[in-house]
């Protein structure tokens, strides 16, 4: 799977932005849930090219630097060099984190966020628990997450593929209290609009990871399927997240 990012992070920005207001709205909602401040210590765990991390910044001002942190070296350079203003990048998996085989700069976080990421987690609550533990008293941990199925305009194949491989959220909602949190599971939606083409492009450069199990031949097949399932020159469809916010108990800094 490290490879697949290492593959795509030079067009990664590119398949994820959406629209120019998606980043911007994905990045409110997790500051939200998470009710950010600019005085907490925070990090994107699975950040990618930083594009939600790089908006929380801009948008909380936060005094303490928002750790990038992600295992692929070729997606952490998509975020710059030197990185922008309130970023730093750390090179490490959840679990590097979680094991402490990476440390941080702060010895404690009073936020962290996993967007689409939890479903890479070889052990997700042995993951989750010990990150959790990092957390400061009141500290808030946010998995966001697709839930167990999804209207996207993917060919058949690729849908229940997703339904097979997706952890359900309630599984989540599990590990997280098992961790010692209080837990809450709401739901938020966004309407995509997406040119036919280019998101036909995208699913060809393998966009999400679950298209990666898809050999060419398999994808060029799928794409047909989808030409003829969707002739309408641009897409609409939902793209639905499960938010999982877990609290620690204790009063915070």
């Amino acid at each position: 799977m490290r490879g697949h990012y290492e593959d795509l992070a030079a067009e990664y920005d590119e398949h994820w932005v959406y629209g120019p207001d998606y980043v911007p709205w994905m990045s409110a909602r997790i500051a939200a849930a998470l009710r950010l401040s600019s005085t907490d210590r925070i990090a994107d765990v699975g950040c990618g090219t930083g594009l939600f991390a790089r908006e929380v910044a801009r948008s909380v001002r936060p005094r303490h630097h928002v750790l990038c942190v992600d295992p692929s070296e070729a997606m952490l350079r998509q975020i710059g060099a030197p990185p922008p203003d309130g970023l730093t990048q750390v090179l490490g998996s959840a679990e590097d984190i979680a094991e402490g085989r990476v440390r941080l700069p702060y010895e404690r976080l009073d936020a962290l966020w996993l967007k689409e990421s939890v479903h890479h987690l070889a052990d997700p609550g042995r993951t989750l628990r010990l990150l959790a533990g990092r957390l400061a008293p009141g500290g808030r941990m946010l998995v966001a997450m697709l839930p167990a199925s999804i209207r996207y305009p993917l060919f058949e194949d690729a849908l229940t593929r997703f339904e097979e491989l997706q952890p359900d959220p309630e599984i989540v909602v599990r590990h997280l209290q098992d961790a010692g949190l209080d837990v809450e599971l709401t739901h938020v939606e966004h309407e995509l609009r997406v040119d036919r083409d280019t998101y036909f492009r995208m699913v060809r450069s393998r966009y999400m990871s679950l298209l990666s199990t898809f050999s060419d031949s398999e994808l060029d097949k799928g794409i047909d399927e989808m030409r003829e399932a969707h002739p309408e020159p641009v897409l609409v469809f939902p793209d639905r997240f499960a938010f999982i916010l877990g609290v620690r108990r204790g009063e915070g800094r």
